[in-house]
């Protein structure tokens, strides 16, 4: 792989961190047959949450010795940072989990806290990002149009602060290829992305909807189809920016309504994976004026920038009884272990659960999630 003779220099850095930082980086370049580094607008670090890295992850955080070269936003922690007893969360928990974020602070990492960092600081069309959670990658590739590979968070870290990352996978236009076409009817879209990544895995799906999506409609049928398949990028007709960008597939597939739901009585509503938009918050409170004051366990989960700049929506959904949490979610929480059931309007949420946390799951739309919650 080429380096030029400022990136060499940092392959002999006194700094051991920087050195390893990109030690890293020109291994993996290596490994996927990258030509050459390639300079980043932002990083994002996902699987910070305590539960996940644990004490050897946090030993190893605070032994870095760098600052981040580029803005760099991290994934939701393992609890909200201010409301974690409401969660149920333990004080040791609580106090690992402060220090995993007090370490990514100290290298310069904005705390975001989020899985949807383009509500933040949106990217451009064509911006290189070295972004590593599985739902804000596919966004940013599929609905922005940004350049990212799915990331691991150490290599995340590493981009982050070197300030580029290998040129190769979805960097590369000719990779951005749509490789199997997709008819969708009359499915929700985060229930369409969980099937329809069951079908194509890791491929790059080319669909087409019967209606318009929104952007959070996207975003949802995204996140489940990267949770459930793998895919880094789909394309929309229509709809997506590089959908006209390739040969459109002769062959096709379709997909129908998956009847199995699942079948468990929740003793928890969970919404909100990934991070609720604001327009997403204003329909949670549009139905809960529809059907009142809920009668079961429901949690949002939004950003803490969200929440602030929503204070006023948010303590309106409050006063039907629903919790709303900040920093994390359903998936990377372990307050989620201590239910039986969960009802998500979420595919990814729908596929990581029982899995990650070993809870059974059930899919509902946001309405039917809402409507369940006040009968």
């Amino acid at each position: 792989m080429y380096l030029t003779k400022d990136e060499e220099m940092l392959l002999e850095s006194e700094n051991e961190t920087v050195r390893k930082c990109m030690e890293i980086l020109v291994a993996l370049g290596e490994i996927y047959g990258a030509e050459r580094l390639v300079e980043i607008k932002s990083a994002q670090i996902s699987g910070i949450s305590y539960g996940n890295i644990g004490d050897a992850g946090l030993e190893w955080l605070e032994s870095l010795n760098a600052r981040v070269a580029v803005k760099s936003y991290v994934n939701p922690a393992g609890m909200d940072i201010e409301k974690w007893r409401e969660m149920g969360i333990g004080k040791e928990f609580y106090e690992k989990q402060m220090m995993v974020l007090s370490a990514l602070k100290r290298l310069g990492v904005e705390m975001t806290l989020t899985c949807t960092p383009y509500y933040i600081d949106t990217p451009s069309y064509g911006d290189h990002l070295a972004w590593a959670e599985s739902s804000a990658v596919i966004y940013a590739n599929s609905v922005i149009g940004a350049r990212t590979n799915r990331e691991s968070g150490i290599s995340a870290l590493a981009a982050a602060i070197v300030g580029k990352t290998p040129m190769y996978g979805l960097h590369l236009k000719e990779n951005r290829a749509p490789e199997i076409r997709v008819i969708v009817r009359g499915i929700e879209p985060a229930y369409a992305g969980y099937e329809v990544g069951k079908l194509v895995g890791a491929s790059i799906p080319f669909v087409e909807f019967d209606r318009t999506l929104s952007k959070d409609e996207l975003k949802a049928f995204g996140a489940a189809l990267a949770a459930s398949g793998g895919a880094g990028m789909f394309h929309v007709k229509g709809q997506t920016p590089e959908w006209e960008d390739f040969d459109i597939l002769a062959e096709k597939i379709e997909v129908e309504p998956d009847v199995e739901l699942g079948g468990c009585e929740p003793d928890l509503i969970a919404i909100g994976c990934p991070h609720l938009s604001p327009d997403e918050l204003k329909e949670v409170y549009t139905l809960l004026e529809r059907h009142g004051r809920v009668k079961r366990e429901v949690w949002l989960f939004t950003s803490r920038s969200v929440m602030n700049e929503y204070a006023e929506l948010v303590e309106k959904i409050r006063g039907f009884g629903v919790r709303v949490f900040a920093d994390t979610c359903m998936v990377v929480s372990p307050a989620s272990e201590r239910f039986e059931c969960v009802m998500v309007n979420s595919g990814k949420a729908f596929e990581y659960l029982p899995k990650l946390r070993g809870v059974k799951a059930i899919f509902g739309s946001v309405e039917e999630c809402i409507r369940r919650a006040a009968e």
